[in-house]
């Protein structure tokens, strides 16, 4: 199946984007993920997380400092 037309749903893609996070991931759940997951989602979602723990961050230093 084409990768643009792959569906997953939305707690999986979060689940592999949290795992991409931290760096840990097993080979075989790797593996399952590539052949499930739409890319394009993947690719939103990671980037939708990274741009929250930014202001996460900024939001406690603001916290801290203020």
């Amino acid at each position: 199946m084409p990768a643009h037309r792959r569906k997953g749903s939305l707690p999986a893609t979060v689940k592999a984007v949290l795992w991409g996070f931290l760096g840990v991931r097993r080979n075989a759940d790797y593996q399952q993920d590539i052949a499930r997951l739409n890319p394009i989602h993947l690719l939103v979602a990671g980037v939708v997380m990274a741009l929250l723990f930014v202001l996460g961050l900024i939001l406690i230093v603001h916290w801290v400092a203020g």
